[in-house]
């Protein structure tokens, strides 16, 4: 953790107080992320003007067609050059071509296509080779964060880059059950994840509280579980294109046997008791569960999902399968006895069950099927995919009992956890026991932005930029674990990903605005980029939520891991270690605890003058608590001075007290400030607890 540290401050350092002189960067400083397999810098740049063209050679396809495009696009856009030119890019004997593809052979979106590609830029031009064309998108991915500048113009450095990933199975879970994300967002977030090199989105499309797709066979599903809000199929038609035109596949998941409130609005008959039934409300797990006894559940699911399966062309499938409390099954009185006439001890056997005749259906639409590790191991056929959400532990066991395994657990975005908690999450670490052919098994994982407490205005904020490095986790080689470097080069590449339209950064200030309504906004935000969004799964207390509160308030838009606080936390940590940093790092804390106390006036004046932010105005009071504490401290540090053990205790008191959440936020730098406090502590002095 110390060395983690120190790289980190020096990092920050370098931001903050060095001007690297221009010219070619070493091949360590380049913005490339996910990091490519291999890199070699070479000698020279390659300059880009006016005159820059794109031939394509090799396979054709209309997807690379269009990739080649939308890079010329984007860096018409970064740029100002005219290279979005209308010159054929299939034009292969044309001379001068600044860019030559050569795809060995259209790719297919499955499981285990090769997306390896080499690129070779010279002073002469730049190259790029791979098996398929979703190679060469990757590629192109690479090519674009390679963009520099200099006093002479834009430049690509000299490079020869052999990369591949290192699982094949790289998703993002986008649940617009519980809340519904409209189809332009699914689609930026498509772009935003080709560009960082992801090839799954895992559309969770039926919940408890909303089913988002139109069914022509069953109509009722979307008309009365949806609340009116649900994609047509021509979206989910666009939207699958859309992704394939970027090497991306579409997973469906319709949530069964339990979550599955809304499939009974319209059709009651489906559940284990009898209805009516309405879509619910509030969030958590509910009772409400498919009948598995009853032909008729099985002649129903066999024609949705045909007709679903003419919408999603992925081989794979994912039926939810997870927590079904089976209460209803235990109420039901002709469930109980199908369960004695079968030989099915209890309702893990029946929900096995239910998923083997699931798995039936599915095997002949040709679809393998994905589904949520459950308390008990699945006795299905072991084309069966698992999805891990309780511990990598439960992934190895799965592993070793012949079952394919994704990796959800640490991924969960949703939670509000740092950056290098994901970055450090990695599904086969160094020191893993598994056997190679148990490795091969783990296909790789997914981050999963469920949607209690996001909307179409703040999912973009609570995905990115922190999936960026959970890409590079699942893409680049395990050695790849540089703490520092992930942050520095994230920071470039979020700012990068704003071009492809999303919010994740402008939605900040903007919310920020509508709070504040007529008053400053400068106070208010340094104030809310050193507070945090509480872990999730305790935001639901006191306070019971439902799916029709607003998420406008401070909590929302309040950033996972700010950078700010993180930065300040870091501060301090340098400041404890000391070195030849810790002069800086006392210079920049009371730069920004200055700042941040003179700005408590002002900042008053805005939550006094706006109700809304009256839930967190303890936050801001225990900010100005804070900033004393700090300064005194500091103060005492650059005095070389020990404090008494009682200036010690009532000050951690106070920071404590200023660490209690409120407005389901809380306040970061209390924490970072309490550890300086506990460092200041006489060498005779009892250790804090």
């Amino acid at each position: 953790m110390r060395n983690n540290t120190v790289k980190l401050l020096s990092t920050l350092l370098t931001l903050m107080f060095v001007h690297l002189a221009a010219g070619q960067p070493p091949a360590s400083q380049l913005n490339l992320m996910p990091v490519p397999e291999k890199v070699e810098l070479l000698a020279g740049k390659y300059r880009l003007d006016a005159g820059f063209t794109v031939r394509i050679a090799g396979a054709q396809s209309g997807r690379l067609v269009k990739g080649a495009s939308r890079i010329l696009d984007r860096l018409t856009g970064r740029t100002g050059l005219f290279l979005a030119n209308p010159t054929s890019l299939l034009d292969a004997s044309a001379p001068a071509a600044g860019m030559l593809l050569t795809a060995g052979r259209q790719g297919e979106l499955a499981p285990l296509q090769d997306e390896s590609y080499d690129l070779v830029i010279t002073p002469d031009g730049i190259k790029m080779t791979a098996e398929t064309d979703i190679g060469i998108i990757r590629g192109l991915e690479t090519v674009l964060q390679l963009l520099d500048a200099d006093e002479n113009g834009y430049f690509f450095p000299a490079v020869r880059v052999h990369d591949k990933p290192r699982f094949p199975w790289r998703g993002l879970l986008i649940d617009a059950g519980r809340h519904f994300i409209p189809a332009d967002i699914i689609r930026r977030n498509l772009d935003a994840m080709a560009a960082v090199k992801m090839n799954v989105l895992h559309w969770h499309l039926t919940e408890d509280q909303g089913f988002r797709i139109e069914s022509k066979a069953f109509p009722k599903l979307h008309q009365l579980g949806s609340d009116g809000l649900y994609y047509t199929q021509a979206e989910i038609a666009g939207i699958v294109a859309y992704a394939g035109d970027r090497g991306i596949r579409v997973m469906p998941e319709f949530d069964l046997p339990g979550h599955a409130t809304s499939w009974f609005v319209g059709y009651p008959e489906l559940a284990s008791a009898p209805g009516p039934y309405t879509i619910e409300r509030k969030w958590g797990i509910f009772d409400p569960t498919f009948d598995p006894t009853r032909e008729e559940i099985y002649q129903f699911l066999t024609t949705f999902f045909a007709e679903m399966a003419t919408l999603f062309p992925d081989p794979c499938w994912h039926i939810g399968g997870d927590e079904n409390k089976g209460h209803q099954w235990d109420a039901n009185p002709e469930i109980q006895a199908f369960m004695r006439k079968n030989g099915l001890a209890d309702n893990h056997a029946l929900q096995n069950h239910f998923n083997m005749r699931l798995e039936k259906i599915l095997d002949k639409l040709g679809k393998t099927m994905v589904g949520w590790y459950t308390d008990a191991p699945p006795e299905l056929n072991k084309k069966y995919i698992i999805e891990v959400w309780k511990g990598r532990e439960a992934m190895y066991d799965m592993v070793r009992r012949g079952y394919r395994s994704l990796l959800a657990y640490g991924f969960y975005i949703d939670l509000i956890q740092p950056t290098e908690y994901h970055y450090a999450n990695d599904p086969i670490p160094v020191d893993s026991v598994l056997t190679e052919r148990e490795k091969a098994m783990i296909l790789g994982g997914e981050a999963t932005m469920w949607a209690e407490f996001v909307g179409p205005e703040t999912i973009d904020s609570r995905i990115w930029p922190r999936t960026a490095a959970i890409a590079e986790r699942l893409w680049s080689q395990s050695e790849v674990k540089d703490v520092a470097e992930m942050f520095r080069r994230l920071a470039v590449v979020s700012v990068q990903l704003e071009e492809l339209g999303l919010t994740h950064i402008k939605n900040f200030d903007m919310m920020l605005r509508r709070l504040a309504e007529r008053h400053p906004v400068d106070e208010l935000k340094r104030f809310v980029d050193v507070i945090e969004p509480m872990y999730t799964y305790s935001r639901d207390r006191p306070h019971v939520f439902k799916s029709h509160y607003p998420l406008t308030r401070v909590v929302d838009a309040a950033l996972p891991d700010p950078p700010a606080a993180r930065e300040f936390d870091l501060l301090v940590e340098g400041l404890i270690a000391g070195g030849k940093e810790q002069e800086e790092c006392l210079k920049s804390l009371t730069i920004r605890l200055e700042t941040l106390q003179a700005d408590y006036p002002r900042l008053m004046e805005t939550i006094n003058g706006s109700p809304v932010l009256w839930e967190v105005r303890p936050l801001a009071e225990g900010l100005a608590v804070c900033t004393t504490i700090g300064l005194e401290a500091l103060e005492l540090v650059k005095k070389q001075q020990k404090p008494a053990s009682a200036w010690i205790e009532i000050r951690l008191a106070l920071l404590k007290k200023a660490q209690v959440p409120s407005g389901e936020a809380e306040l970061l730098i209390a924490h970072s400030l309490e550890k300086l406090v506990k460092s200041m502590a006489r060498p005779d002095s009892p250790p804090r607890k």
